[in-house]
């Protein structure tokens, strides 16, 4: 059974930076999809997904060019750092992973993915 567990949230201004990591254990294939969503008021929407084949990435719109995306690979981890947060970046950042190596799979429907329990992220304006 893949567990994941999140940590890094917290409260930032505007402008500020923050960095999420990602720790999963459970995971029986080298073959996979790692990613953040965040909780929006009617779903949860990708934001970063990077994939353990090649550390190919998929970004929102709204993420590129200010978020990165990293995994290594030896601890079974994951970080994302995000930069120039606004306050519409509040929401609580989720990490999951899909038995699949394709980010836009993970990142655009999130479907058949494993989930930790998230972390809250609040930017103040």
């Amino acid at each position: 059974q893949v567990q994941l567990v999140e940590s890094g949230g917290g409260l930032v201004q505007a402008g500020g930076s923050l960095v999420l990591s990602c720790t999963a254990s459970g995971i029986t294939s080298e073959n996979y999809a790692m990613g953040w969503f965040r909780q929006a008021p009617n779903d949860r929407q990708g934001v970063a997904c990077i994939s353990s084949v090649d550390d190919s990435t998929f970004y929102s719109d709204s993420a590129k060019g200010r978020f990165t995306i990293s995994r290594d690979s030896a601890k079974n981890s994951m970080s994302l750092r995000m930069e120039s947060l606004n306050p519409s970046d509040s929401g609580i950042y989720y990490c999951a992973v899909r038995l699949s190596p394709s980010t836009r799979t993970l990142c655009v429907r999130g479907s058949g993915a494993s989930w930790g329990q998230g972390t809250q992220v609040t930017v103040s304006s």
